[in-house]
């Protein structure tokens, strides 16, 4: 497997504010196109399969990714189901939400880590007090299933 650390680190460079971005849809077929090209593939084939035999995540994984790393790294930003009450559920470890009704706030950083951390399956997110067991974790959750939308991502569990 050959690695580009620079397209990476252009792809990633603040990804947690723009990734959500109506725009970012452009970005995706650049980068589908760039898979394509990297693979000598047609233009008319999935990138898929591509993209996990290359081990790239797609955008919207790669989202995903930093945005659930900030929440990990940030929990003191964040309140617990276990610490609103004491009542000792499955629930405990999911993050509060708060309530919100502005949209901006709902897709922001924050609220949008919230939403996203909830819905990790329960063996990684026990993970969460331990970085260093998380992060190589989640990536292999995200690059098993190359979520191409944050729909996608929300419907796993559901279809499981």
């Amino acid at each position: 497997m050959i690695y580009y650390p620079y397209v990476h680190s252009i792809l990633t460079y603040g990804i947690v504010f723009w990734g959500n971005s109506p725009h970012s849809t452009y970005i995706f077929k650049m980068q589908k196109r760039i898979i394509r090209i990297m693979t000598k593939s047609k233009g008319k084939d999935s990138c898929r399969q591509l993209f996990k035999r290359l081990e790239i995540l797609p955008l919207k994984s790669q989202y995903i990714f930093s945005i659930l790393l900030f929440v990990v790294k940030n929990k003191e930003l964040f309140i617990t189901n276990q610490e609103i009450h004491n009542i000792n559920t499955r629930f405990n470890i999911n993050l509060h939400p708060p309530i919100c009704n502005l949209t901006l706030f709902q897709k922001g950083v924050q609220f949008s880590g919230i939403k996203l951390f909830n819905h990790l399956p329960p063996n990684i997110k026990s993970l969460s007090n331990k970085i260093n067991l998380f992060k190589p974790a989640i990536k292999r959750f995200l690059l098993l299933h190359s979520f191409y939308s944050l729909e996608e991502y929300f419907d796993y569990r559901r279809n499981r």
